[in-house]
């Protein structure tokens, strides 16, 4: 009997597990034995691996083989275990050293000719490996970048397993042609489009302020109380509800969020990397994410392409993709009910925990939701109701579709009114540039960040009520007109706390330490959309 051992990682969502993949062979009729719950793309490997080492020149061993995968309780799927399959076997056939490949984590899939091909989810792959102790790592050459993001490992990337077993073995290293081919996007996310995405799933990255040929904000004709949600927003993380007849800008105004957005931190950066990785979606030239995603669905996609879903274990779907940058849902009425209804949970917990046959999965989703809705189905709908066709249970209905639920999680909500002539036609000046607004909303995180040093909470958006009416107060008497607003049911105490959240977004931007009552006033104002004589400019 011979045996030899490989490590490689399963993932579930975001998260993987180190497997032990083991392989032994004794007298017998030559069989191929796979165990371990395996689900079919991993069943076939068996013959992907056979095929792949015949190719490579090596001698196929003809005995009883049987691979196991431990723990054998965890749902392991995907091809990623075919390079560790391949050496453990090659290891227990004594044509490698079973010791070189007994603490080294493999991630890879095998063609039929040897090839090694990429993989989904190889940064967090990567990251449970170190998590786990392992220090060494083979995974394809073109996902190398993505793993040298893990500090603490050594990576080596390879195209081949002819290239990988010559290294094993210490003897020279064919020269291998570099391959062409690069990872697809996943099809469950080919109905997440908008257009010049680039991606195929309603992807963009966040453009970094002032950067030349990006949405400026500049570009926007008037609109001051749009402009100042959307600093607030962006400063703060607040979610954003903007409603108008079509053509008035609300569009426009959303695209120009990313590019007053912060760049990403550091473990940000990783965990946003990760969702796409594993989505497979993360671009070849850019192992590293470092700005903003913009995530843009459109109206038609299903609530399994919102939260997640697929065939098996579940996969990141657009709140995911959106993690730490914008889910931008235009048309939000046209929406189903209960694709919208089912963006509650992720809306106030940060994260989406999705449940299927093949097992739960808890996959990341903290992002800033903008919303973009007309007031109408027809779009005319005025104060006076002139130019309107929609009878009034039309309206209701349409209206009915943004459920209170949904809405009350909403913490701005402003209308869009259609541009001035004079706006248009540039005597009303030019606004402020993305660059200049970035600037103060960077200076604005900044205070929010030193506030809320050594919690686990990053923006204003995410301090819990309890904190809020406790260690971050108000002045006394600014909340006065807050506690009238929620006796009179125009607000709940879930909003109550929220416009205590934007009342200290305007705080800091305007440099302040405390929110007054003009800070409340403005942040009531953005919310309920009732003026309170306090003039817009206040917030910044």
């Amino acid at each position: 009997m011979a045996f030899a051992r490989a490590c490689s990682v399963a993932l579930v969502g975001v998260e993987g597990v180190v497997v032990e993949v083991q392989a032994d062979l004794e007298a017998g009729v030559a069989t191929f034995t796979l165990v371990g719950l395996p689900d079919k793309s991993l069943v076939e490997s068996r013959d992907r691996v056979r095929a792949a080492v015949v190719n490579s020149g090596a001698q196929w061993p003809q005995k009883k083989l049987t691979v196991g995968l431990s723990p054998a309780s965890v749902p392991k799927s995907g091809s990623g275990f075919d390079l560790a399959v391949a050496c453990a076997v090659l290891g227990a056939a004594e044509r490698i050293p079973p010791a070189s490949i007994a603490d080294v984590v493999m991630i890879g899939e095998l063609g039929l000719d040897g090839r090694v091909r990429p993989v989904r989810g190889v940064l967090p792959a990567v990251l449970a490996a170190a998590e786990a102790g392992y220090r060494q790592v083979v995974v394809p050459e073109q996902t190398a970048g993505e793993a040298t993001l893990v500090p603490g490992v050594s990576v080596l990337g390879v195209r081949s397993l002819r290239q990988l077993v010559a290294i094993l073995c210490d003897e020279p290293v064919p020269d291998e042609a570099r391959p062409h081919e690069q990872g697809r996007p996943d099809p469950m996310l080919a109905g997440l489009m908008i257009p010049g995405a680039g991606t195929g799933t309603g992807l963009q990255r966040g453009p970094e302020p002032g950067e030349g040929g990006r949405p400026d904000l500049a570009d926007v004709a008037g609109q001051e109380c749009p402009r100042t949600a959307l600093e607030v927003a962006a400063a703060g993380g607040h979610h954003l509800l903007l409603s108008g007849p079509p053509g008035a800008g609300k569009t426009m105004l959303a695209e120009r969020l990313p590019g007053i957005l912060p760049p990403l931190s550091r473990q940000a950066s990783l965990e946003v990397t990760a969702v796409h990785s594993v989505a497979g979606i993360l671009p070849p030239d850019e192992p590293l994410i470092s700005r903003a995603p913009y995530c843009a669905p459109h109206h038609s996609a299903t609530m399994q392409s919102l939260v997640g879903g697929g065939n098996g274990l579940p996969r990141p779907g657009a709140v995911s993709l959106a993690h730490r940058g914008i889910l931008f849902l235009d048309e939000a009425p046209e929406f189903s009910v209960r694709a919208l209804d089912a963006l509650r949970q992720p809306l106030e917990s940060g994260h989406v925990v999705v449940a299927r046959s093949a097992g739960v999965v808890r996959l990341p989703a903290r992002f800033l939701m903008v919303l973009a809705a007309n007031p109408c189905p027809c779009g005319r709908h005025t104060v006076n109701g002139a130019g309107c066709e929609c009878p009034p249970s039309a309206i209701r209905r349409y209206r009915a579709r943004l459920s209170g639920p949904l809405l009350d999680r909403v913490d701005l909500r402003v209308v869009v009114d259609p541009v001035r002539r004079e706006d248009l036609m540039g005597r009303g000046g030019r606004g402020e540039s993305s660059e200049t607004v970035a600037a103060r909303v960077r200076r604005a995180r900044e205070r929010a960040a030193q506030r809320l040093a050594g919690t686990p909470w990053t923006t204003n958006s995410e301090v819990p009520g309890h904190e809020l009416r406790t260690r971050l107060t108000a002045a006394p008497g600014a909340m006065l007109a807050a506690e009238r607003d929620m006796e009179r049911g125009i607000l709940t105490a879930r909003g109550l706390d929220r416009v205590l959240r934007v009342a200290w977004t305007v705080t800091d931007l305007r440099e302040a330490d405390r929110p007054d009552a003009s800070d409340v006033a403005v942040a009531l104002e953005l919310r309920t959309g009732i003026s309170r004589g306090v003039p817009m400019e206040r917030a910044s």
